[in-house]
């Protein structure tokens, strides 16, 4: 208990003390995340908070893991170094969506492959357990990527991506300390503890800084792989009691749920237009809300709390199984995007409106 305190506030304190030095280098230098017609900011803001978030999780978990427990963790460092590196390129000299995602992949195989992050049954979903070792590799791979996109897709708002990364740490932190893995869990509130003091300093109706690709990278790694062990061993022989969840992948998937829709839905979208999936647009889910009118506190406030509601309700209904809550998410899902859809009318026949 004492490594997880240990760990959230050295994390905090790190991040809260580097980030104003960060805004007046970035100032300085102006090294500005400029408005766009995509943009939902209108003023030139700093957008390298992810410096700050990568200094302050690193360091909280290299000086209070306990020992002897991670023996994956200099893998683990090194995805983590590799992810940083691909995001702080892109922030400074914007990278091709090719090179971005070779950097993610370059992360995700030392995950799967010394790590040993992997997805190593389907758990009944589609009557389907344990996966071959090449199939197992492959859904990895694919997972760990997609997570990893789906935060720095939806890094469109002011704290959107932060209170979704805070929760998921927190819920699934929480989870591994009361399992007995404090490892993980020193992990999971290190960058929780980072990502408060980042929030500090970004949610707010005038940012003062982004955490950029470099923070939204690092976020979604470190969330896929929270979210691949919460999976994996709840699926394993070695936990018993009243922290085992009969449906682990349905509530992983809750936990993530903002992100993965939002992902599913504008590559669906996209592929639907004959577009590229990676094709910039402002289709996401709080462009959407804030074109309705939405502020980005508000937007954000709205999201993450569909989000806890449907975690507590899935965690609630554990005992119901993966096939019933996998359902229910997908209805959620459907009548979260028809109300957009209808949002979205709305929004174009004011448009019209305005300029008849």
């Amino acid at each position: 208990m004492y490594a997880i305190l240990l760990a959230y506030i050295t994390a905090f304190v790190l991040t809260y003390l580097a980030i104003p030095p960060i805004i007046r280098v970035a100032i300085e230098k102006g090294l500005y995340d400029k408005p766009n017609d995509r943009s939902a900011h209108r003023t030139p803001t700093p957008s390298l908070g992810g410096i700050g978030i990568f200094a302050g999780m690193v360091c909280a978990i290299v000086l209070w893991t306990p020992l002897g427990y991670f023996g994956e963790l200099q893998y683990i460092l090194a995805a983590f170094v590799i992810i940083f590196l691909t995001g702080i390129q892109d922030d400074l000299l914007p990278l091709s969506p090719n090179k971005k995602l070779l950097g993610q992949l370059l992360s995700a195989v030392i995950l799967v492959v010394w790590s040993h992050l992997k997805i190593t049954s389907f758990y009944g979903v589609f009557n389907i357990y344990i996966l071959p070792p090449f199939p197992s590799f492959l859904l990895s791979l694919v997972l760990i990527m997609g997570i990893v996109n789906s935060f720095n897709l939806i890094d469109g708002i002011n704290g959107l991506a932060g209170a979704v990364g805070l929760l998921a740490c927190g819920s699934l932190g929480f989870w591994f300390h009361m399992a007995g893995y404090p490892e993980l869990a020193v992990m999971a509130f290190s960058l929780a503890g980072s990502l408060s003091a980042f929030l500090r300093y970004n949610f707010l109706k005038n940012a003062r800084i982004f955490m950029g690709d470099t923070g939204s990278l690092l976020v979604g790694t470190v969330c896929a792989i929270l979210t691949v062990k919460f999976v994996e061993l709840n699926g394993g022989p070695a936990l018993l009691g009243d922290f085992s969840f009969h449906a682990a992948p349905a509530i992983a998937v809750g936990v993530l749920f903002l992100p993965l829709f939002d992902t599913f839905r504008v590559f669906t979208r996209r592929l639907m237009e004959r577009r590229s999936p990676f094709s910039p647009d402002r289709k996401h889910v709080h462009h959407i809300l804030i074109d309705f009118g939405l502020s980005h506190l508000q937007a954000t406030s709205a999201l993450i709390t569909l989000n806890i509601l449907l975690l507590v309700f899935l965690v609630t209904m554990n005992h119901l199984g993966n096939a019933t809550l996998l359902l229910i998410e997908l209805g959620v899902a459907a009548a979260f995007s028809y109300l957009l859809y209808k949002m979205e009318e709305r929004i174009k026949r004011k448009k019209r409106k305005r300029a008849a």
